[in-house]
């Protein structure tokens, strides 16, 4: 493949899009410039026109997974003919769901392997949008009586502790075989956030 095909960026989101479907079937570890270069069939030296290291991709890469993991939230989120309570199921289920598609990039995103993450604004952008999408609901949720009130920046850390805690020991494979084997994953998951949800969340 020449590089000549490639056209205002095209080159560097080919090299995203390559690294990507790296992540599908290898570790982290073998992610390299040259590695992309070659998945993406440009030169060994053609990365080096859009990423200045290894961490420059590897940012990159997870700023793009972050942008697809915010937009399965936000589809989820702007629906209007659900409620509350099922939204906040629904984004939750749809991170785990997300991590368990995508094992190495959600590695990636949430392990630091990405060192000094303000040298990569746009990294920096995405993650914070992100969060920003998840406080919104947090306070759409509390509006509905559905979480207590309360800084919703803080609840919806716990929020977000509590899920990702989740899908990284099942990742792991430290659940009780006994309690997986009797209970969908999902309905594991939802019990788990009805302890973080008040008693009126049943009416919302």
């Amino acid at each position: 493949m020449n590089t000549d095909r490639y056209h205002h960026g095209d080159l560097k989101q080919a090299l995203v899009n390559a690294g990507i479907e790296m992540l599908k079937t290898q570790e982290i570890s073998a992610l390299s410039l040259r590695a992309v270069a070659r998945a993406a069939g440009v030169s060994h030296s053609a990365p080096y026109a859009h990423f200045s290291d290894k961490q420059a991709l590897l940012a990159a890469i997870s700023a793009e997974s972050f942008h697809q993991l915010q937009e399965r939230v936000a589809a989820i989120i702007n629906k209007t003919d659900v409620t509350a309570k099922t939204i906040l199921q629904n984004v939750s289920w749809a991170y785990v769901q997300f991590a368990l598609e995508n094992p190495s990039r959600f590695k990636l995103m949430f392990s630091g392997v990405v060192e000094n993450d303000q040298d990569h604004p746009a990294l920096v952008e995405m993650t914070h949008s992100t969060f920003q999408l998840l406080v919104n609901l947090v306070i759409k949720c509390q509006q509905a009586g559905v979480l207590k009130p309360g800084p919703a920046d803080v609840i919806a850390v716990g929020v977000w502790s509590m899920v990702h805690g989740f899908v990284s020991l099942y990742l792991e494979n430290q659940f009780s075989h006994q309690v997986i084997e009797s209970i969908p994953l999902s309905q594991l998951l939802f019990n788990c956030l009805d302890q973080m949800t008040t008693t009126t969340a049943l009416k919302n």
